[in-house]
């Protein structure tokens, strides 16, 4: 019996090197294939096309043909996602969004050279250098802002109100992006809005933290509340420290890879900075990634609640892979998993408590976002998960007035004791009375 054993082991094992051999000869078919057509287009397309180019679009091509989050990062793309994780670049100070082909101020940020000259927020920017900003994408216009510290850019705004232009000169300097913003709501509450994921964020909460415990000492502070929302992620270090900021022991997250050996498991280290105070976390369809490792492991620990509607959904890891002076490779090379074993990939985070907003008459039908199940080519769940467990994005609206805020107040009330009737917390505009 033991020889009739190694007898099919070895055939099967013929089987299978033959069949890896063909495999390999129908790949090298293919790449024949690639090259033959290549020379195609190199020799018979109707105008000379840029060889670099070619390449570069079929390397992505090939990349976005696995998922939605996999590509290509040439040169000055790498060095952009580069700058965006560090969270620091030379530059002006002024956070701006475009508006019909328009580039307007949203914020100047404290202490910079925009704060520091006078530019507003809802000022008009029309030109920059010169140069018209109209036919401009946000990236290019933010693009033509940021240069070397200590080097000069002109700019001519339009103020509301003002008939005639005004013209600023500038000098850049280190600008270092606020990936957190912290305040006391009241007297009582602590609010720390985390807006990105970048290497400034763990020590931009940290200071929040301290700074709420210092302004509401003892008993006073009723706790606080972490504001996820339209947070699109970043690193996965950061989420891991602002997990471990309100957790002394267990899993945070956990990513898996293809093979089992490269599972990797993140947990807390003691100490919970925040002192063991209540927690409630916000997020909205614009949560994902990173702001989704910590709504999970909040959550999942019931360390705090989870308040606002269903996050994003992208539950996978990329890594960026240098490629030395040609870029870098952006792959996707796992899933991460919630302290429970959940994956939140294509399906989200639900919330403990669903809090909807009121959409303005004209919005309506346009804040909702796809979510990563609505995104062509996504990857599922885990293995062996049904689509039907898919779930699509949720709203990512938030007032610009925090008074109409019905997420952020539901919060407030809820830390403070406030108790509302059965409708509570879906419903966060019913009368209101003290929780005995």
């Amino acid at each position: 019996m033991g020889a009739g054993i190694a007898v099919v082991t070895l055939r099967t094992d013929l089987m299978s090197a033959t069949s890896a051999v063909a495999a390999n000869a129908e790949t090298y078919r293919s790449l024949n294939l690639f090259g033959d057509i290549f020379e195609k287009i190199r020799n018979d397309y109707v105008e000379k096309p840029d060889e670099r180019k070619l390449i570069e679009a079929a390397i992505n091509g090939m990349l976005t043909s696995l998922d939605p989050h996999s590509g290509y990062l040439d040169p000055k793309s790498f060095r952009d996602m580069d700058i965006d994780m560090r969270g620091r670049f030379g530059g002006l100070g002024i956070e701006v969004t475009m508006e019909e082909g328009v580039l307007k101020v949203v914020t100047p940020i404290d202490d910079t050279p925009a704060f520091r000259a006078g530019i507003m927020t809802n000022d008009l920017i029309r030109e920059i250098d010169g140069d018209a900003v109209q036919g401009l994408t946000l990236t290019q216009a933010v693009e033509k802002m940021r240069g070397p510290v200590n080097s000069n850019v002109k700019l001519k705004i339009e103020r509301p109100g003002r008939k005639e232009p005004l013209e600023f000169t500038l000098t850049r300097s280190d600008i270092v992006v606020p990936a957190v913003r912290a305040r006391m709501e009241g007297e009582d509450v602590g609010y720390i809005r985390i807006s990105t994921f970048s290497e400034q964020t763990f020590d931009g909460l940290r200071k929040g933290i301290e700074k709420a415990i210092a302004d509401a000492p003892g008993d006073k502070l009723k706790g606080f509340i972490i504001d996820l929302r339209n947070n699109r992620g970043g690193r996965l270090d950061q989420a891991v420290l602002v997990s471990d900021a309100f957790l002394d022991r267990g899993e945070i997250v956990s990513t898996r890879g293809r093979n089992s050996d490269e599972t990797q498991r993140f947990s807390a280290k003691p100490g919970d900075l925040s002192r063991g105070k209540p927690v409630i976390v916000l997020i909205n369809g614009g949560s994902a990634s990173a702001a989704e490792i910590v709504a999970g492991a909040i959550q999942d620990h019931k360390r705090g609640k989870v308040m606002g509607t269903r996050s994003f959904g992208k539950g996978s890891v990329q890594t960026i892979i240098p490629m030395g002076s040609n870029g870098a490779l952006r792959l996707t090379t796992a899933r991460y998993y919630t302290p429970s074993g959940k994956s939140i990939q294509a399906k989200g985070i639900d919330p403990d408590l669903v809090v909807l907003q009121e959409i303005p008459d004209e919005l309506k039908g346009k804040d909702e976002t796809k979510g990563e199940a609505g995104l062509k080519g996504h990857l599922s769940g885990a293995a062996g998960t049904k689509s039907e467990e898919e779930k699509s994005g949720s709203s990512s609206y938030i007032p610009a007035d925090k008074a109409k805020d019905k997420q952020l107040n539901a919060a407030l009330d809820l830390l403070r004791g406030i108790k509302r009737d059965a409708a509570a917390p879906s419903d966060p505009a019913a009368p209101a009375t003290k929780q005995n």
